[in-house]
């Protein structure tokens, strides 16, 4: 594993520190984090609520925050079994406590004070997906939404069902694991290779919201671990519903704001199984969508061009 080697002049400058705190989530600690204030919305600059993606924190949005033009009250946090959040405890994570936590989230964050203001919601990877569902669940609390790059999964078979228990039965038998590193540098060094365009700087500061140092048990300091609870590894034994998931985003109000980078391939993860071109043919069910490509850009475009994006989400969100 590569180990990256930084100077002080070299270190990534955040512009628009945040704030850290804690709420509960359905009975776990939820690990939150605020840009500006409350006082800062508007009805027509109302919250900013970004969700990360899986193996993934918060902080990940401090780049697209940074490059933001205009200030505004941006909030961000770490799903359940990710970063500073508890983990479920459970064997395996499902998407619908992922909508569940949201749902929990948003009225503990945003209608607790303004019950009847909608919200701007983005969500990236795994969080596009989860906000797809929630805002066709709940499309009077969204203002705009935001989708980066959550493609969704290939369609299933009833058929398939038997062998994904099975493969679930299976996966339990033997503990989850995720690697170690040997320090944060080294950590940063795996950012990279995951993601190529991923900038020194950037690579380096997102290593210290992506991991902590373990303690071994006579107290020294041990290896790098990554704030993700290991049973994220694990599938769900449900099959992914294409057409259930579909039916809830014809019930989406809101205008849509698609964007994906254009060194992204959903064949990566799914081979023939599931193609661009069939996503945005399922797109084509969301009333109103706006659609970007960033260039060069790969799944984590809001690492590779966060002045680009912030840029967009400008002018998509001041309508």
């Amino acid at each position: 594993m590569p180990v990256i080697e930084l100077g002080s002049q070299d270190a990534y400058a955040v512009r628009r520190a945040s704030r850290s705190r804690f709420i509960d989530v359905r009975g776990l600690r939820y690990h939150v984090l605020e840009w500006g204030d409350a006082s800062m919305a508007t009805p027509q600059r109302p919250p900013l609520v970004m969700l990360h993606g899986w193996m993934d924190v918060a902080a990940s949005f401090q780049f697209v925050v940074d490059a933001l033009p205009t200030d505004r009250y941006v909030i961000a946090f770490d799903w359940r079994g990710f970063g500073l959040s508890d983990p479920s405890g459970a064997d395996s994570y499902w998407i619908p406590d992922y909508v569940g936590d949201l749902d929990t989230a948003l009225d503990r964050l945003c209608f607790d004070t303004a019950p009847d203001q909608p919200i701007d919601l983005l969500g990236h990877s795994l969080g596009g997906n989860v906000v797809m569902l929630y805002a066709g669940l709940r499309p009077e609390r969204i203002r705009r939404l935001v989708n980066l790059e959550g493609f969704g999964m290939p369609v299933t078979k009833p058929a398939q069902a038997p062998k994904r228990f099975v493969q679930w039965l299976d996966e339990l038998k033997a503990p989850a694991a995720l690697n170690t590193y040997e320090s944060q540098a080294a950590v940063a060094g795996r950012l990279r290779k995951t993601n190529p365009l991923l900038p020194l700087d950037r690579a380096a500061w997102l290593a210290q919201h992506w991991s902590r140092q373990q303690v071994n048990a006579d107290g020294s300091a041990g290896r790098f671990e990554i704030l993700g609870d290991a049973a994220h590894k694990r599938g769900s034994p449900m099959l992914y519903q294409r057409d259930e998931v579909l039916e809830c985003w014809k019930l989406i109000i809101a205008p849509v704001m698609w964007v994906e980078g254009d060194q992204s391939d959903p064949a990566k993860w799914w081979g023939n199984r599931y193609t661009k071109a069939e996503f945005h043919e399922r797109l084509s069910v969301v009333r109103q969508v706006e659609k970007h490509v960033l260039s060069p850009a790969g799944h984590m475009l809001h690492h590779d061009q966060p002045q680009d994006l912030a840029q967009r989400l400008e002018a998509f969100l001041q309508h």
